[in-house]
């Protein structure tokens, strides 16, 4: 597979960052003269994964679009074509039903509702090193997936807020939720606590729980859980810089159902609440920083977890996204 296969475009939406753009955008390269057909693309992955490794390390995000992935099946080839080891889907709160091999619906909250920034799993010891997204159904309107740098994040909190941080790299978060035994598909949380730990044993779903370092306390038809002390800075090894990788601001600020009071869903990890002012600053710093690209029928948006938050906007229907989860 010659090394022109993919090209880099720029689309208006990208944002410079030390004199790259974010995320990087791969098309079709149209002076090839080979065919754009899936199995040209997965091989063309395969043979080119150093290189599309080490965009990922400097962008954080690629964005692939114009290439003929059309289904849950198609999207499944690309992420196994990437090598990457699958991650099972345990201890995180989003409803998601499997649909093909390693390929899980994204985030089934209703469409009116916004999905914060956040890492995905932070709150957990076991999360994802890398994320795929793939546009089977474009929105109607709205349902962007904003990203933006955890870095960048982390700076601008650190020089606006240097106490708060201070006291967040001390202390961490501790993240408590309440869940059902079923899925709840009205809650952007609403993940029962069958399918939260895939089991329907309560000794089983406690023993799980305990290897993530999450404690149970059962009440009625439900379980709280309580994670942490759990850190809400974290040092990237690869990249040598801090990161704001905690889902702070989602859980404060989304993490509301008929079970679930959101300023009561994390605190300090000594117990202490959290200043809403900040949080909400918080949040406008994510907005600002991040980058919302519309999707479009075939994209595949891969995420370094370890680098990039993201988000989900409210849509219009139909919207169909899928994801899948690596370690």
């Amino acid at each position: 597979m010659p090394e022109g296969f993919f090209t880099a475009v720029e689309i208006p939406q990208q944002k410079p960052y030390n004199q790259l753009l974010f995320p990087a955008v791969l098309t079709p390269n149209p002076k090839s003269k080979l065919p754009n057909t899936l199995s040209l693309t997965t091989q063309a992955i395969r043979d080119q994964k150093p290189w599309l490794d080490s965009l990922l390390y400097k962008s954080g995000a690629i964005l692939f679009r114009g290439f003929p992935v059309n289904s849950a099946s198609d999207f499944n080839d690309v992420v196994e074509a990437f090598g990457y080891d699958e991650l099972p889907y345990i201890g995180g709160a989003a409803p998601r039903t499997n649909v093909v091999g390693r390929v899980f619906t994204a985030n089934e909250s209703p469409p009116d509702q916004k999905i914060p920034f956040h890492h995905e799993m932070s709150q957990v010891p076991d999360y994802p090193s890398k994320l795929f997204f793939f546009c089977e159904v474009e929105p109607g309107s709205g349902g962007e997936t904003p990203i933006v740098l955890s870095h960048i994040v982390y700076e601008r909190m650190k020089e606006r807020y240097p106490e708060f941080v201070e006291r967040l790299e001390e202390h961490g978060l501790i993240y408590t939720r309440v869940m059902g035994e079923e899925d709840d598909p009205s809650s952007p949380i609403g993940r029962g606590w069958r399918s939260t730990f895939l089991t329907k044993d309560k000794s089983v779903a406690e023993e799980r729980a305990a290897k993530l370092g999450m404690k149970l306390e059962w009440m009625g038809d439900g379980v709280k859980t309580i994670m942490g002390p759990v850190p809400g800075i974290k040092f990237d090894k690869t990249r040598q810089r801090k990161i704001w990788f905690n889902s702070m601001v989602a859980a404060y600020t989304g993490w509301k159902d008929a079970r679930n009071d959101p300023v009561k869903a994390v605190t300090f990890g000594d117990g202490i609440p959290l200043p809403a002012h900040v949080i909400y600053d918080c949040l406008r710093i994510l907005d600002e920083e991040s980058v919302a690209i519309p999707w479009l029928k075939g994209d595949v948006l891969l995420i370094d977890n370890l680098a990039v938050l993201h988000s989900r906007r409210p849509f219009d229907p139909p919207r169909r996204v899928l994801a899948s989860l690596c370690k």
